[in-house]
């Protein structure tokens, strides 16, 4: 039996050229535009594209020409291996490469038996696990993998993985009176008809907090007060609220904490959107201190918590 574990993520420019086929295939994924018409979604895929592409393209210059989630996937898939010995490890994007069927194919070339699906995301949702999964294994079928296909759907009551949450956390505050901040947990936004439609996203945001809260208490860490806050809204649809520009007018005491609750990769919505627009926000409110915690990455925990999850598969 050879076995691989497959970790699958969104993606990311790799470059300023990749930035538009991120964009186009993005938004002509049915998860994410859910129109069953094929010819309608994609043109509305090419309309959003070409709205947003020259506003994105200007936000990954500021991030020195792409988005740093494959470099730092690739950091963790060197200490993941490191750490599973015999088997091997890799990774998949959903919209920018490396491509599931690129993956795939070298899969095949070393006769892997078993393959270990991961997705990045600690909570379930259509636009995310079951984008990446359905990716994967659609694209499995068109190659003739035969091999057989494990995976997982969330993770986010993983023990490890939560510990490496709270480790994050103290990192942020380790010069700081957390007493004295707010902590918000930010998570990207869905459009609320989502949820009608059943996605159990915001049911497990709202979960991960609760568990999230017992495990800092447990720790000794007191914040002023901690929240839910939502990101990364697009469009004139109804989003999940509060969204974090209106959370941040909520905070009185003008010292907050930001913790990146749906993101286990560093990427643009988070060393962009969260380390500079969301900054400016603040400091337009008149924050005394605002500070971002870093994902996990490839950090030591959370390498053993994938191992975990890898080996409760």
């Amino acid at each position: 039996m050879k076995k691989a574990v497959v970790l699958l993520n969104m993606g990311g420019p790799n470059n300023l050229e990749e930035v538009e086929l991120f964009l186009k295939n993005m938004f002509n994924d049915e998860n994410i535009i859910p129109i069953k018409n094929r010819i309608l979604r994609k043109f509305v895929s090419f309309m959003i594209t070409n709205a947003r592409k020259k506003e994105a393209r200007e936000n990954y210059e500021k991030l020195g020409g792409k988005s740093p989630i494959v470099g730092i996937t690739e950091k963790l898939v060197e200490k993941l291996s490191s750490k599973l010995g015999d088997t091997d490890v890799t990774f998949a994007m959903r919209y920018t490469p490396p491509f599931a069927k690129d993956v795939i194919k070298e899969l095949k070339k070393k006769d892997i038996t078993d393959v270990y699906l991961i997705p990045l995301y600690p909570q379930y949702s259509f636009t995310t696990t079951k984008s990446s999964l359905e990716d994967f294994e659609e694209s499995a079928k068109k190659e003739g993998m035969k091999a057989r296909i494990h995976k997982i759907e969330r993770f986010y009551k993983n023990e490890k993985f939560n510990e490496t949450v709270i480790e994050k956390i103290k990192e942020c505050i380790k010069d700081i009176d957390e007493k004295e901040y707010d902590l918000i947990f930010s998570a990207h936004s869905l459009p609320k008809k989502m949820i009608e439609k059943g996605d159990p996203y915001q049911k497990e945001i709202t979960e991960h907090v609760e568990i999230l809260k017992e495990l800092l208490k447990k720790n000794g860490i007191e914040f002023k007060n901690i929240h839910i806050a939502y990101q990364s809204k697009l469009g004139p649809v109804e989003w999940l609220e509060p969204g974090l520009d209106d959370k941040l007018k909520e905070i009185e005491n003008r010292k907050v904490v930001i913790y990146p609750l749906s993101f286990t990769i560093d990427n643009s919505e988070t060393v962009y959107e969260l380390h500079i627009e969301y900054k400016e926000i603040a400091k337009e409110l008149g924050f005394e201190d605002y500070r971002v915690c870093e994902c996990p990455n490839e950090s030591d925990t959370f390498c053993e918590a994938l191992r975990d999850i890898y080996k409760g598969m």
